[in-house]
């Protein structure tokens, strides 16, 4: 799980394709997270994923030219990559125009996603 964190923090702009520095950003975010909440950082990171990953999803199904969204269940491996896209996405967003790093904000928004708190981008 860590590795698809790491891979997928390097995605989008200037970070495209830069692994080290991806492996570097989780680090220091783990290190954070040790730091703050005395906890195991893989279990934070576990927890996160829990609970960002969406429940039910809203899928199309069209019939004689009319579309109509209608909810659907989310398959437990779509819901681990969507939490881990979710978390991500959040933390980038978060640093953006920002002073925070970005290992901060991706600190800062798996331990408020793993409480389940709505300040994390992932759970709203």
């Amino acid at each position: 799980i860590v590795e698809r964190l790491t891979n997928s923090i390097m995605r989008y702009g200037r970070n495209n394709g830069k692994k080290l520095m991806a492996v570097r950003i989780v680090k220091h975010a783990f290190e954070i997270i040790n730091l703050l909440t005395d906890k195991n950082p893989l279990q934070v990171l576990v927890d996160a994923i829990i609970n960002a990953g969406p429940r039910e999803d809203a899928t199309r199904i069209g019939g004689a030219g009319t579309v109509r969204r209608q909810a659907v269940d989310v398959s437990p491996l779509r819901r681990v990559n969507q939490a881990i896209w979710l978390l991500c996405s959040g933390a980038r967003q978060a640093s953006f125009r920002n002073i925070k790093s970005i290992s901060e904000c991706l600190a800062d928004e798996l331990m408020n996603a793993a409480k389940g708190s709505s300040n994390s981008y992932a759970i709203k």
